[in-house]
């Protein structure tokens, strides 16, 4: 790949799960400018069933953390951003289009965080029944929402080198 190219895409490439978070604060601002992000994914017939919350408060990112099993990192980021879809407002309520338009929503907010310089960890809640029943239950979700996942958000406190996991056996060209 032609280095300019490379560079331009630096944003993409740079892009790793943090899992280790330094003291501070994310502002509304930037909360907002990761959510406006977010919200500027495709969405399957344009249809936008995702859904946010925003969570700041140590003991319920705590909770969060308990349920996940890989989410022990929770409680010290300065944000959990919790991405919920609403299958009533999927495209034909199907729970496929709810999963690809959140995964989308999901995707653009961690390249706008990263571009804002800071760390984000995406840790799945869908499919594990267990998970997005402790979630709904912690956050008190309406039967509708269904958690799709939890990004932790907050000033990285580990340095990961760019890389990319391209391999060209994973390619196939007009057929299989």
């Amino acid at each position: 790949m032609n280095s300019e190219i490379k560079k331009n895409l630096g944003f993409i490439f740079g892009r790793r799960s943090i899992r280790v978070f330094l003291p501070g604060e994310v502002s509304d601002e930037q909360v907002k400018t990761l959510l406006e992000a977010a919200m500027s994914a495709p969405s399957a017939v344009a249809k936008d069933p995702w859904r946010f919350v925003v969570v700041r408060e140590k003991e319920t990112l705590k909770k969060i953390a308990d349920a996940l099993p890989n989410g022990k990192m929770l409680p010290n980021a300065a944000v959990g951003i919790v991405v919920c879809g609403d299958i009533e407002a999927a495209h034909d309520k199907q729970l496929s289009y709810l999963l690809q338009d959140c995964a989308a929503a999901i995707e653009n907010l961690l390249l706008a965080a990263h571009t804002l310089g800071l760390g984000t960890c995406w840790l799945g809640v869908h499919p594990r029944e267990n998970r997005v029943k402790a979630i709904k239950e912690i956050l008190g979700l309406p039967e509708n929402i269904i958690p799709v996942s939890v990004v932790a958000v907050g000033k990285p406190g580990e340095v990961k080198e760019p890389q990319t996991r391209y391999k060209a056996e994973k390619v196939h060209y007009e057929r299989w």
